[in-house]
């Protein structure tokens, strides 16, 4: 694998914000700001309504942290006003719509002016930048294209980059691997989990994953551990690093990893301000503690956000090898946590415990189910190749302890032969709900 201090960008080939005083970026964000309360108040009823109702008016902020007087806004707040009522310009001037699955409601409907297009594909390009990409790399894209914002986010960003696009998009798994090695691109961005994937297809066809020309894998859409990270890195011989976005606020590029550090995501704050609040009381909380991820848009224009409730949980940190603050790797949701028997738990502390079992193959499901009126879990895993069956009925015992010991509650173990765990294409479903 390259040395990750040979990958890491010059510091001449970046935007000038990127090492910035916090004072001047502060006094960008306070002006953006300000903007962006006054075009939600004027321009979009359901934000003139809400503030109102707060008792809050776009004049009543005069410093960042008058932010906090201003109502959250949920998910139900988009569906509420399905399709196009949180819209701030005319739909004339909206050049593109994307919109999230609606599997368990109305889709969330979001829309981009040429400008946001152009914003976007900015903060994704310097996303890759970050990573270690640089002007005429080959990137092979394999998140999702259409209404999901991470095929197109990332293709529009490598373009604005100066890179050559491969634009595969997710599935044709076998198909994947062969242009990989055909076509020989630099960099991938995809999630963690298809790209565990698509390391077991390179192994089934025999190729060599040390001499593969990947270097870079930009990897979000899903949470993921450092234990991921290692195993990606190890087996794909490759550098790993973490983007972030979601929809609501603009899709992948809100915060990247940068290469030399990997110490967390540097958050473009530029264009979007973070908080970390108490997801019980909604108190914001000092940076450095844990708690709900809060994003404020500070250039949209088609559909300004105004402190966006993500559900995704971590910490805010000073910046390192970027003036602008880290957020943690979120390796969890509000509204993932499960409870099982009165234990808060959440499927990234599965996900530690299996990949430090060698035995085991780096791919789980858990199972929650009922019998009578008590709720149970089941986690299915399963072995690496050439582990005996022996060895599996040990493990399963092994990991039973484990989880016992380390979270707290009992769950039934069945481990499988190996490639019986469903495989991603896409997100991973990590938890199925049978109850």
């Amino acid at each position: 694998m390259v040395s990750k201090a040979d990958l890491a960008p010059n510091k001449s080939d970046l935007d000038p914000i990127e090492i910035a005083s916090l004072d001047e970026i502060q006094a960008l964000q306070l002006e953006r700001m300000r903007n962006t309360l006054s075009k939600a108040y004027n321009n979009v009823a359901h934000y003139k309504a809400k503030f109102d109702e707060a008792g809050v008016h776009p004049d009543d902020l005069k410093s960042l942290a008058d932010l906090s007087k201003f109502p959250f806004t949920v998910k139900e707040d988009l569906r509420q006003t399905y399709p196009f009522g949180m819209f701030a310009v005319p739909k004339e001037e909206v050049v593109r719509i994307h919109a999230s699955s609606g599997t368990t409601g109305k889709p969330t409907v979001v829309g981009y002016t040429q400008n946001d297009i152009d914003m976007w594909a900015d903060v994704v390009a310097r996303s890759i930048r970050a990573s270690g990409g640089r002007k005429g790399d080959m990137i092979h894209v394999a998140y999702g294209y259409g209404l999901f914002t991470g095929g197109l986010g990332a293709h529009y960003g490598a373009e604005k980059m100066g890179c050559t696009v491969i634009p595969m998009s997710g599935g044709m798994t076998a198909r994947q691997v062969q242009l990989i090695n055909d076509f020989k691109p630099r960099l991938i961005m995809v999630t963690p989990s298809y790209m565990l994937s698509l390391i077991d297809e390179m192994e089934r066809q025999g190729l060599s994953i040390e001499d593969s020309s990947l270097e870079i894998g930009i990897f979000g859409a899903e949470p993921w551990t450092e234990s991921i990270r290692q195993e990606i890195e190890k087996r794909a011989s490759l550098a790993a690093t973490d983007i972030y976005g979601l929809s609501e606020v603009i899709g992948p590029g809100v915060a990247n990893e940068c290469i030399e550090t990997q110490d967390g995501l540097h958050i473009w704050e530029d264009h979007f301000y973070p908080e970390i609040i108490n997801p019980e009381t909604g108190e914001v909380v000092p940076d450095g503690e844990f708690g709900e991820l809060v994003f404020t848009s500070l250039t949209k224009e088609a559909l300004p956000i105004i402190r966006y409730r993500t559900r995704d949980l971590t910490r805010l940190m000073p910046g390192t090898a970027r003036s602008m603050r880290r957020m943690e790797k979120v390796t969890g949701r509000s509204d993932d946590m499960m409870i099982i028997r009165g234990v808060n738990v959440f499927p990234s502390q599965f996900e530690e415990i299996v990949l430090a079992e060698k035995s085991l193959a780096p791919y789980y499901q858990l199972e929650r189910y009922r019998v009578g009126p008590t709720e149970k879990l089941k986690i299915h895993v399963e072995v690496r190749p050439g582990i005996s069956e022996e060895t599996g009925v040990i493990v399963q015992d092994i990991l039973g302890g484990q989880i016992k010991a380390r979270i707290g509650i009992n769950v039934d173990v069945v481990v499988h032969d190996t490639g019986s765990v469903a495989r991603s294409e896409g997100k991973a479903v990590r938890v199925v709900d049978k109850r």
